[in-house]
């Protein structure tokens, strides 16, 4: 059964972009030969071209997206230039597999279909859903056009690939896809990526306690929902027996920083940016209580948070707020403030922050869910099903 596949994300660099590494290297070890186009990083993943571990790598130079929607459309339509211009020096391939967003490579996927593949959408994020959350504009012109780009997708798949039951259902009602077409392969963190490490006292810079957020900052993300939860706790609560870390990158950043000051939380919060895995389980592994502020909108409520599962594989227990998909990631290792309350959201991590017993049961349940039904493991068997289905229907 094994051929050629060719994998198509946008959205980061390759191997970069931990769930489709994940998927290429599942793939491989099946015994396909597999490509990937995607985007140049700027710091890592910078060659043009790489094979990396039996993986073919093609990779295009991107400017990303400042500013509103226009800048958005001239990505994409750069990016979707050079993603059919490398497809063509690929040649044909047995199976073409998109991820999303945006929802333009389908494009790409129909000139391969002509040539005899099959087309698999990965769907990562619900592109309606995010632009509602992210712009704020309503259901407005772009807005209708974003659907039609995703009813067009959804047309042209012959399988897709969901990261979670609330996307299939997506699938399924919104796409029009008979159940059988459309298989859950839930993203899950690399366990040779997220082992603990001996607790560092310096990290809490001279605090009893440390708490750690990991990921995107994008509008939607919450880092906004987690400074004004910390303020609270400061202000309302009246602990300043934490310090917090903020790791990772977005187009929020530097607002995020500002915010941050503006709030008075400078001497308490620190932003590392995106920083390497070794330094990233440091802090983590001394990390008390783990952060997942994303705010309830139309894509987080059903989204699957890749930091719950992260902070999971590093037995971390969890302050959320109430979402659903967050509860079926998480479970009983996290707490749940109600949606977008800031106030509960800090006294939740007070309650944490007292109860070093609980803390440590939460963790456990976390690290046995990641292990257990949520482990890669799992995942790569519904993505290897999902291949053979799109090669034999």
């Amino acid at each position: 059964m094994p051929g050629k596949a060719l994998i198509l994300v946008e959205n980061l660099s390759v191997p970069f972009d931990r769930r489709v590494w994940q998927e290429s290297t599942t793939l491989r070890d099946a015994g396909w030969e597999v490509h990937v186009i995607c985007p140049q990083g700027t710091k890592r993943d910078t060659e043009a071209e790489a094979v990396v571990d039996g993986v073919h790598i093609h990779r295009y130079p991107l400017k990303a997206a400042t500013g509103g929607p226009a800048g958005y459309l001239q990505e994409y339509g750069t990016a979707l230039w050079h993603t059919l211009r490398l497809a063509r020096k690929v040649g044909p391939v047995d199976v073409v597999h998109a991820c999303n967003p945006p929802d333009l490579l389908y494009l790409v996927a129909k000139v391969l279909k002509r040539q005899g593949a099959r087309f698999i959408f990965d769907q990562h994020d619900l592109c309606p859903e995010l632009y509602l959350s992210r712009f704020d504009r309503g259901q407005d012109l772009l807005y209708r056009g974003v659907c039609a780009l995703e009813r067009a997708t959804y047309r042209a798949a012959d399988v897709v690939i969901s990261t979670n039951e609330s996307y299939k259902q997506v699938a399924r009602i919104r796409g029009g896809k008979k159940p059988e077409d459309v298989f859950v392969v839930r993203s899950a963190p690399v366990v040779e990526r997220f082992h603990e490490v001996p607790v560092e006292p310096e990290l809490k810079k001279g605090k009893p306690h440390l708490l750690a957020y990991l990921g995107v900052m994008g509008p939607q993300d919450g880092v906004d929902y987690a400074l004004r939860a910390l303020a609270k706790l400061r202000d309302e609560i009246g602990r300043t027996d934490w310090h917090a870390v903020f790791v990772g990158s977005g187009d929020a950043f530097d607002d995020m920083v500002a915010l941050s000051a503006k709030l008075g939380l400078a001497n308490q919060v620190e932003f590392t940016g995106r920083i390497p895995d070794e330094d990233l389980v440091r802090y983590l592994s001394t990390a008390d209580v783990c952060l997942s502020p994303d705010p309830l909108n139309p894509l987080n409520d059903v989204s699957t948070m890749n930091k719950v599962m992260e902070y999971m594989a590093m037995s971390k227990p969890i302050v959320s707020f109430e979402l659903r998909e967050a509860r079926v990631s998480a479970g009983d290792a996290a707490v749940y403030a109600p949606a977008n309350d800031e106030s509960a959201f800090a006294k939740l991590v007070s309650q944490l922050l007292d109860d070093p017993e609980e803390r440590v049961r939460m963790g456990k349940l976390g690290q046995a869910r990641v292990a257990g039904a949520l482990s890669w493991e799992n995942s790569a068997k519904n993505l290897l099903a999902a291949y053979e289905h799109a090669v034999k229907s």
